[in-house]
């Protein structure tokens, strides 16, 4: 596997190793001990996650906070989606910025996303298959999420020929600067 750190130190983008030939592809995705020494990272990750959406969809951008708070390994298995983790820890010098990559099932890459960052995805292609390991349970209360087209982010979607679907929840996102003041206890 070949292991990327991105712009913001601790989410890294994985690239398992495909072994194909006229059949198709066989490939290991995911082993404990190489991402640990490859990452640094020490997480156990206790519940595997998967979505299925259509092009257009936007999920996000979500993170738990406190006690519950979740690092994530994500990957899609069908279609191509552009995902996107923001930095939302306090003292982080890199807070309030992100970082996005294409995943897709041609690429095969993965995005490891710590604690203290929010998460979304934008679909872009007819169907996505998308999967996601997570580090702690989902606990509802500790729940927040940013908007996804707030202008201090100014997040770089791809443009895509159809208006975006959106959950209520997504719709009605907390602005960046309300969800750091909140993190940070203001």
């Amino acid at each position: 596997m070949k292991f990327t750190q991105l712009d913001i130190p601790g989410v890294w983008m994985i690239e398992p190793v495909r072994h194909g030939d006229s059949r198709g592809y066989f490939s290991e995705v995911f082993k404990m001990e190489e991402f640990r020494s490859a990452t640094g990272v020490d997480t156990v990750f206790i519940q595997d996650n998967e979505s299925v959406s259509s092009r257009g969809v936007l999920r996000g951008l979500h993170m738990q906070a406190g006690e519950y708070a979740q690092a994530k390994l994500v990957r899609v298995s069908q279609g191509a989606v552009f995902d996107v983790a923001v930095d939302l820890r306090p003292d982080s010098p890199t807070s309030g910025q992100w970082v996005g990559v294409e995943l897709s099932q041609e690429n095969g890459r993965q995005l490891f996303i710590p604690r203290g960052f929010a998460h979304g995805f934008l679909v872009l292609s007819e169907l996505a298959q998308f999967q996601y390991k997570v580090d702690n349970v989902y606990a509802p209360q500790s729940e927040i999420s940013v908007r996804y087209d707030d202008k201090d982010l100014d997040i770089a979607w791809p443009a895509i020929d159809l208006p975006l679907n959106l959950s209520p929840k997504d719709e009605n996102a907390r602005s960046l600067s309300a969800v750091l003041a909140l993190l940070a206890g203001k």
